[in-house]
């Protein structure tokens, strides 16, 4: 069996997406071929002598450059089977099916991959394969309860959301990382005057939280995997052999289970000392979880990504976050009491934004010392709502939106304030304007082009700046990939 695994776009990172299949797969016996197309041109001749080709679409940007690489794969192999698999891959299984894929797989994907490669069936279904497990299957449950949580939340809408489908439990083994380009081909982590390599690997998939615009909700419904620590430290091992001094963790919240968060960090920390990463945590979990962050201090965490999305706490009630603005000035000082980095992304453009609203964001990043630690492009995003997504449940968003556009792979939405739609489209021209620009002179320019439109004076609007005694002005360490969609 030949198969072909292909990834457009991940962020910059070598795709975890990729090596975990291929080793499922190689062990299968399948003679797979991986290509990054974000660093490797298509390799037509593995693609002409496939008889399965694998698109991973882990985001919305990666699977809107796959359409026209599917149709370019359909042309070269018209007898090839087609899938594609990821958070994106089940939620767009319609487009995807109208572009020759076969078939879509979303949560826990390597099974499913492995059993349809070796279908020789010439009609193979097209969505996961339904291997669940049982919430009252006592290994499960002792399972979730071994990484720090119950097997399912208290929360009302968390258990039926659950209860929907239950997501399978793998046991998942040592992604195979050969075939795909160095780690120096891909984003480094940027520190001071220095670049360095950066590695990438998954301690857990899925989340606990039901976050309305996160993709991640519609595919795993509340549930969470982990990924056993032997075979987290292993895939680290084989990436600081081949150069990397950072790792970064993928897991939508790290924090969704603690107890083997804190068990890998500490091993990891033992065996690499000089070794540095970095982590996504949710606003809440760095508050219910105080007591860990030393240890990701100890154990030489460089910064902590959070999901703030916005300042304003009827936004933050839309989209269903779980935290307040309130809540976030208290992650934001904490952080820098136990000496770690917060870095904040922002989903600053909405249906409930207003101009005012938008210098007020940009008041409060300045307000709490957050300009060097929040990425430019975080400044010009726009709400993105995807099929399946929670957004969708909301009666009065339903006046804004339109039919769900194929091209865009998303429902089109306009803002009641034309002003705000067009200061968007400025502030993200403005970013792009000045990629590679220094963070605190791209968000000046934001600053005076939000204040323009919303008709203030820059100078008068300008709040001090919060005193904390945690804060410290230095330079921020951050990953050199811009984009984030």
């Amino acid at each position: 069996m030949r198969v072909v695994l292909l990834s457009t776009y991940e962020l910059g990172r070598q795709p975890f997406g990729l090596a975990s299949p291929a080793a499922w797969l190689r062990r299968a016996g399948a003679d797979v071929v991986v290509q990054d197309l974000s660093r490797q041109r298509l390799d037509r001749d593995a693609v002409r002598a496939a008889d399965v080709v694998a698109f991973y679409l882990p985001m919305h940007t990666a699977t809107r450059l796959a359409l026209p690489v599917i149709d370019v794969v359909r042309t070269l192999n018209p007898v090839a089977r087609i899938c594609a698999y990821g958070l994106y891959a089940t939620p767009n299984a319609a487009v995807l099916g109208a572009h020759g894929v076969d078939a879509t797989f979303g949560a826990e994907f390597e099974a499913d991959l492995v059993e349809y490669a070796n279908t020789t069936s010439s009609d193979p279904t097209g969505s996961n394969s339904g291997r669940v497990a049982g919430s009252e299957d006592p290994a499960y449950i002792q399972t979730q309860r071994a990484v720090g949580v119950e097997a399912l939340s208290e929360d009302p809408a968390l258990s039926e959301a659950s209860a929907t489908l239950r997501v399978a439990r793998l046991e998942f083994i040592v992604p195979d990382r050969s075939g795909l380009p160095g780690l120096n081909r891909y984003a480094s982590l940027q520190r001071d005057s220095a670049r360095i390599v950066v590695g990438y690997t998954e301690a857990s998939r899925g989340c606990l939280s039901l976050c309305r615009h996160c993709p991640v909700v519609p595919v795993y419904h509340g549930q969470f995997r982990v990924v056993s620590a032997d075979v987290v430290l292993a895939d680290i091992r084989n990436q600081v052999a081949a150069g990397a001094a950072h790792i970064t963790f993928g897991d939508p919240d790290f924090f969704n289970g603690p107890t083997h968060a804190r068990r890998i960090l500490t091993a990891l920390h033992a065996e690499f000392p000089q070794l540095t990463y970095d982590v996504t945590i949710k606003v809440e979990h760095l508050l219910r979880y105080e007591q860990l962050l030393d240890l990701l201090r100890d154990t030489s965490c460089l910064f902590v990504t959070t999901a703030a999305e916005s300042v304003d706490d009827a936004v933050l009630a839309a989209l269903d976050k779980g935290h307040t603005a309130a809540d976030l000035e208290r992650a934001v000082v904490l952080c820098r009491q136990h000496g770690l980095a917060l870095a904040p992304t922002f989903v600053p453009f909405t249906p409930w934004t207003s101009l005012a609203g938008y210098v007020g964001l940009l008041s409060e990043i300045r307000r709490l010392n957050l300009v060097e630690q929040v990425a430019p492009i975080q400044l010009s995003i726009r709400l993105l709502i995807p099929e399946g997504s929670r957004l969708l449940e909301l009666p009065d968003l339903g006046l804004l939106i339109g039919a769900f556009d194929p091209a865009a792979l998303a429902y089109r939405w306009t803002h009641r304030d034309e002003r705000v739609d067009a200061l968007q489209t400025e502030v993200s021209e403005t970013v792009g304007r000045h990629i590679g620009a220094g963070r605190s002179d791209v968000f000046e320019k934001v600053w005076q082009l939000a204040c323009a439109y919303a008709h203030v004076d820059p100078t008068v609007a300008r709040p001090p700046a919060l005193t904390d005694a945690g804060y410290r002005r230095s330079s921020v360490p951050y990953l050199n990939e811009p984009w984030y969609c």
